[in-house]
């Protein structure tokens, strides 16, 4: 799409402040023979172009007397190269020499180059050393509209486009902190075609004026972690070693009473940055309210601990404090093996655990030289669990042996249909191969599950000189 930002140019240069060339060095571009350039036209509308790496960049149109390179071939191509929106180039007036070359005034989204750049020989297309192109590539608007200030401040503030998408571009405010606590709405959003970052068209109702385009990652859905420097106090979980484990927001917090004892009663709201709210920190950093902050850690917070009690009642609007948490209890969870054939879930159990039909579904599992085991309350990952059992050796699984009958059905091999050959029974096994884990979380009597889904009938015993203790890898069978 064309860009929706570019903006009309109806004047000279100077009304947009494109006036004035580059502090870039320049040159002076050596020829033999000069043309000549009609005046300086202002386009009626600009136009967002890259380079190609063709053509430098002149003071001048390149074939004039006195043209300086203001950027050499080989800058140029660099620029061309360029995953960064401030090499975007913004043209904005053409001249054409006699011998009918049109050169275009072009200039970065960063203001570093401006000059003349050689664009074909026909007025009114982009041709030669530059093409149009699209700032922004549309995008689709998250089913969750309704966000708010991640980190309100000076740092990820709301535009009139994306910064270096438009020359014209411009924050609509400088600084978020007032607005922390607003609703916004998205309503659009696109991605920067060179970078490919997203960003949000959001709107405020409370506070029109802040609406605009915004990076993606600076807005949040979770209004529990929008932060008010105003009246929140930031909280960081730490290790005992000093590890950093999670972190978290108490909001909306109430002052200290004037004698600095509890909280102020009748209530009052904090409202300014740097106001004491010690009291109500303590009493809103409760256990469950660390317990679901750190929800996947595997850590441990305790509320009611010296330190952790000292940090809260100091804690002022604006503040960022530590509290200190501990490693939950070491658990070890079981596993369980499944096969999964079309759509059916098949367990793998231990041999003689089943009938005989599922003789190509009991297994013999290795004994494990370690347990699966974490932090309860931790998450782990299926690459965990896949990696757990390959380094143990429990990546491929054998069947037991079974034969079968004429019609191919599975029997055991001592039944009288069991099919022979040369007098002896024919034997069969199924090697199962490791194809993935189950993500989960670490909890007491927990168990965690792979998938065995590459099943390979093998003729022949599958003779495993391991018989296999059942009891050690329990895990599987739980």
């Amino acid at each position: 799409m064309r860009s929706s930002f570019a903006k009309s140019i109806y004047v000279g240069a100077a009304v947009l402040g494109l006036a004035g060339l580059s502090a870039v060095t320049t040159t002076t571009a050596s020829a033999k023979s000069y043309a000549t350039a009609s005046s300086y036209t202002a386009l009626t509308k600009g136009q967002n172009v890259l380079v190609n790496g063709t053509n430098a960049i002149y003071s001048k149109p390149g074939t004039v007397k006195g043209a300086k390179v203001v950027a050499s071939k080989k800058t140029v191509a660099k620029l061309a190269a360029s995953k960064k929106s401030n090499d975007t180039f913004y043209a904005y007036g053409t001249k054409t020499t006699n011998r009918g070359s049109v050169y275009y005034k072009i200039v970065t989204m960063d203001k570093k180059y401006r000059g003349y750049i050689y664009g074909g020989k026909t007025a009114g297309t982009f041709a030669g050393g530059i093409k149009t192109t699209d700032t922004m590539t549309k995008a689709a608007v998250p089913s969750q509209t309704t966000v708010y200030f991640a980190n309100p401040g000076t740092a990820n503030v709301t535009w009139t486009a994306p910064k270096n998408t438009d020359i014209n571009a411009k924050k609509n405010v400088i600084n978020t902190t007032p607005f922390a606590g607003d609703k916004l709405t998205i309503t659009d959003a696109a991605t920067k075609t060179k970078e490919g970052s997203l960003y949000y068209y959001v709107k405020d109702a409370t506070h029109p004026s802040v609406s605009g385009w915004i990076y993606s990652g600076a807005v949040t859905a979770d209004s529990s972690v929008a932060y008010n420097q105003a009246t929140d106090v930031k909280v960081n979980f730490v290790s005992p070693d000093g590890t950093a484990v999670a972190s978290s927001t108490l909001q909306k917090l109430t002052e200290n009473n004037a004698a600095n004892t509890g909280i102020s009663n009748p209530a009052v709201a904090a409202n300014a940055k740097g106001t004491q709210v010690g009291f109500d920190a303590q009493t809103k950093a409760t256990d469950a309210w660390g317990k679901t902050a750190l929800t996947g850690t595997g850590y441990v917070y305790a509320s009611k601990t010296a330190s952790n009690q000292a940090a809260l009642l100091g804690a002022k609007t604006g503040d960022t404090i530590t509290l200190t948490v501990t490693k939950g209890t070491q658990v070890v969870q079981g596993l369980s093996a499944y096969y999964q054939k079309g759509t059916t879930v098949i367990q793998l159990s231990a041999k003689g655990t089943k009938n005989t039909a599922d003789l190509n579904y009991q297994v013999t599992f290795p004994t494990l030289g370690a347990s699966f085991a974490g932090s309860e309350g931790a998450t782990y990952t299926a690459a965990d669990v896949q990696s757990f059992l390959t380094t143990n050796k429990a990546d491929t699984l054998n069947s037991a042996d079974y034969a079968k009958d004429s019609t191919g059905k599975i029997v055991k091999p001592t039944d009288n249909d069991a099919v022979k050959e040369n007098g002896k029974v024919v034997l069969y096994h199924t090697v199962y191969t490791l194809t993935s884990g189950v993500s989960g979380t670490y909890t007491k009597n927990g168990t965690a599950s792979a998938f065995y889904n590459t099943a390979k009938e093998v003729k022949g015993s599958a003779n495993t000189t391991n018989t296999g203790d059942v009891i050690a890898f329990s895990q599987f069978g739980k």
